[in-house]
C-alpha cells in the first residue's frame, strides 16, 4: 500500500503518518531534511523524540528512490517538500526525479507512507524562486498522488480521505 499524507505546516501530518507505520509494527523512517540552522535542528529533534524503538532512521536528502526499492520493511518518507528543496538546490531534473520516485513506489515490496506539504493554498509568493518551488511542489504532489493507492489530507490533526 502506497499512502500519500498531505497537509499544511503543523497540521499533524507527520504524526499521523508515523501512526500508520507504527500500526504495522514499525519500520524505516527515511528523513529527507538537511539541518541548516538552529530552528531546523529543533524541528528534527522534535521528530526524533517522538519516535520509539519501532523505528530505524535513515537520513537521505536526495537519493530516496533506491532506498525505497531496496527495502522490505514498512517505510515512512518525511518529507517530499524538503526532498524537493534539496533537488532544487542541487539543480536536479525535478520531473525525472519524480518519475524515478514513482517507479520506485510501483516496485516497492513494502508499505510506503510519504508526507508532503500542500503549499498551494496560501498567497502567491512574491518572488520567482518561491513561485517555482510552489509550482514544483504542486506537480510532485499530483504525480505521487496518482501513483498512490491512498491519499489523505490532514487539517487540524484530522484526516480527510481524498483517494482510497
Amino acid at each position: 500500500m502506497i499512502t500519500l499524507v498531505l497537509g499544511g505546516a503543523r497540521s499533524g501530518k507527520s504524526a499521523f503518518a508515523e501512526k500508520i507505520i507504527e500500526d504495522l509494527g514499525g519500520g524505516t523512517y527515511l528523513a529527507t531534511s538537511r539541518v541548516w540552522d538552529a530552528e531546523m535542528a529543533e524541528r528534527v529533534q522534535t521528530h526524533q523524540e517522538r519516535r520509539n524503538h519501532l523505528w530505524t532512521t535513515i537520513e537521505e536528502p536526495v537519493r530516496i528512490a533506491d532506498l525505497i526499492v531496496n527495502s522490505d520493511k514498512p517505510m515512512l518518507v518525511d518529507c517530499l517538500t524538503l526532498w524537493l528543496s534539496n533537488l532544487m538546490e542541487e539543480e536536479c531534473d525535478i520531473t525525472l526525479e519524480t518519475n524515478n520516485l514513482c517507479a520506485a513506489l510501483a516496485a516497492a515490496k513494502q508499505d510506503v507512507v510519504l508526507v508532503s506539504n500542500e503549499v498551494g493554498l496560501g498567497i502567491v509568493p512574491d518572488n520567482a524562486l518561491a513561485r517555482r518551488f510552489r509550482d514544483h511542489a504542486g506537480r510532485v504532489n499530483q504525480t505521487v498522488a496518482q501513483a498512490a493507492d491512498r491519499v489523505l489530507f490532514i487539517a487540524a490533526g484530522l484526516p480527510l480521505t481524498l483517494k482510497e
